[in-house]
């Protein structure tokens, strides 16, 4: 079997990197704050998806100050459709604290303080913009370890995780960390996927003991994630009359509120007693987590009283300022309220 030669693993994986690697806006700078932005923004969503969102986010908050400032409601308003709202709003706690200090934290330990920050992010960031060596393990790079060493056991057992951590670190290399550590994810990334691994396009198949054992679609080993929840939803889409024609009813989730609180959502017929269906305007699907949210989008009338006090009337104009869920914004996307950009 394959022995892993460090040097010769770097070499390769550094030289492969230096040449294939995807022009990304993070990848341009070393500005700590603007690497924090995109890992924050990166974590369980993808690079296509990130990539516009980045761009406006980083315009508008250029700098921990410039988001410490912000107002909470346009701060979720440009991350609305992103999800994982709690991202957002540690990342507005992160940049508070470091503006408070006066200067974005140097090592490790400070960086892995900050609100909503790990222990991969936080190696992330120290390696990228400050040299530190410290091995950044997220879910790719957690596979090409495990096909790399032919790890057999669970790869979300916290032991098996501690053993690629520690693999990692082995190999990371310290004049270079930071390139290192996106080498290893952008292989993950690109290569060494999760399906149909590309074995032949691979800087470092010469080490990988999955690859010389025929192994390599067979693993990681994962247990299986139970089935999700379904929920059936039901949106009414009210718009009003008379003088609140050009207006849409809205519900605003309490700053308490467990899940997206301070977020605008459609109501449902519980929230408006006395609505009437008029026509269903379509349906879509919507996951959180392990939840799929089955929405119908119905168009519906209610008088001006036959309405929950958590609702409000708000202008077509506003809706596009408005921090609104992702599943509001589907179902006025479907009702031609607001535009799908």
């Amino acid at each position: 079997m394959p022995e892993i030669s460090p040097l010769k693993f770097r070499r390769a994986l550094l030289v492969w990197y230096g040449r294939n690697k995807r022009d990304l806006p993070w990848r341009r700078t070393r500005d700590p704050w603007a690497i924090h932005v995109s890992e924050i923004m990166l974590q369980q969503t993808r690079v296509a998806t990130v990539l516009p969102y980045y761009e406006r986010f980083m315009a508008r908050y250029p700098s921990p100050a410039a988001l410490a400032h912000a107002p909470e409601s346009d701060v979720l308003a440009c991350w609305a459709g992103l999800g994982y709202y709690s991202r957002a709003r540690n990342l507005q706690a992160a940049a508070e604290r470091i503006t408070q200090h006066g200067a974005y934290p140097p090592d490790y330990d400070a960086i892995r303080a900050l609100a909503g920050v790990g222990d991969y992010t936080a190696a992330a960031i120290a390696s990228i913009a400050f040299g530190e060596a410290r091995a950044a393990v997220d879910g790719n790079v957690l596979r090409v370890l495990a096909r790399v060493t032919a790890e057999k056991a669970d790869l979300r057992a916290s032991r098996t995780r501690a053993r690629l951590q520690a693999a990692a670190q082995a190999l990371i290399e310290a004049r270079r960390p930071g390139d290192f550590n996106q080498a290893i994810m952008e292989l993950g990334a690109v290569v060494c996927l999760p399906r149909s691994p590309r074995c032949p396009a691979c800087p470092v198949a010469a080490w990988c003991e999955a690859h010389a054992r025929g192994l390599q679609s067979q693993l990681p080993v994962k247990t299986s994630r139970p089935r999700p929840t379904v929920v059936a939803r039901r949106l009414l889409v009210i718009q009003g009359k008379g003088r609140r024609k050009r207006a849409v009813l809205l519900r605003r989730l309490a700053a308490d509120s467990p899940r997206l609180a301070g977020f605008w959502e459609l109501p449902e017929p519980e929230h408006v007693p006395g609505a009437r269906t008029l026509r269903e305007i379509g349906e879509f699907q919507h996951t959180i987590v392990s939840t799929n949210h089955r929405c119908r989008v119905l168009l519906a009338s209610t008088g001006p009283r036959a309405v929950d006090r958590v609702c409000e009337w708000v202008p077509l104009t506003s809706l596009a300022s408005l921090p609104l869920s992702t599943m509001a914004r589907k179902a006025l996307v479907l009702a031609g309220l607001v535009s799908s950009a």
